[in-house]
């Protein structure tokens, strides 16, 4: 079942990561298989002024963080909230990134580029959620892709 604006609204206010580290602008698409979102890398970044002076590109940890914040832990929000998990109880926990899996970057991105971030499903089990992600250029050239998956855990109170 596709989420109406008004969950997807709410999934992006579940993100425990808030500016200046989310990267995520909006959700385009979510359903219990995949999501599809968009995030344009403002030319202010943090972290472009030494990545690289005069030449400026968007780290790959910084690539993987964004497919994860988007193939991981929205999706895995997504899936909590279709499984009848209460928002209060989201909000109790965060999302641990645990592993990564055949990551291939084939391409960069410039600040100020508008990005397609994409998701799949692989499995989710026990609070753990497995994902094939992408990041994609408006024309749909990849730049970068590979497995991610992440854990939740509650947080100390």
């Amino acid at each position: 079942m596709a989420a109406d604006e008004k969950m997807k609204a709410q999934i992006l206010s579940l993100i425990p990561q808030q500016p200046p580290f989310r990267f995520i602008d909006t959700i385009v698409d979510i359903d219990d298989r995949h999501i599809s979102a968009t995030y344009r890398f403002r030319n202010d970044e943090y972290f472009y002024q030494g990545h690289f002076p005069g030449r400026p590109i968007t780290p790959g940890v910084i690539l993987i963080e964004t497919m994860a914040q988007a193939g991981v832990v929205a999706l895995g929000i997504s899936l909590l909230l279709h499984n009848g998990v209460q928002t209060a109880d989201i909000q109790k926990a965060t999302t641990l990134f645990t592993y990564a899996e055949s990551l291939e970057f084939t391409g960069t991105v410039a600040p100020g580029e508008k990005v397609i971030i994409k998701g799949e499903k692989i499995y989710f089990r026990k609070g753990s959620i497995k994902t094939q992600a992408g990041i994609f250029r408006e024309n749909g050239e990849t730049v970068c892709a590979g497995v991610l998956a992440g854990t939740g855990v509650k947080l100390d109170e």
